[in-house]
């Protein structure tokens, strides 16, 4: 008796397998119909399948690329030297701690 190893399925699969309810249509001149429609049949995917395949990978490099935080070398010196020597508590800063001590004895 053999037995079967599946794989977990891929994103992909995953998404493919997901209830599709939402629309999102779009204009197009007839140019960027003809590109779109070339570089689909170049992947070897339907239309729909190649925009939506496109879409989300933009999306997803927008997204990173507004959540990730990039640092120049400078920066980042500056942020290092901050930590390992930071600067003394002024006057507002006591008084805030202080204040929030005595909210918190409360």
């Amino acid at each position: 008796m053999s037995t079967t190893h599946r794989r977990p399925p891929t994103e992909a699969e995953q998404t493919e397998r997901t209830a599709k309810s939402e629309r999102l249509a779009a204009r197009l001149s007839p140019e960027q119909k003809e590109v779109v429609e070339r570089a689909a049949a170049l992947a070897h995917q339907p239309v729909s399948q190649f925009v939506i395949a496109s879409a989300m990978r933009a999306a997803q490099e927008m997204i990173q690329q507004h959540d990730l935080i990039i640092l120049s070398a400078r920066d980042s010196a500056a942020i290092m030297q901050a930590l390992l020597h930071p600067e003394p508590a002024g006057p507002a800063l006591k008084s805030l701690a202080e204040h929030y001590e005595a909210f918190m004895k409360q």
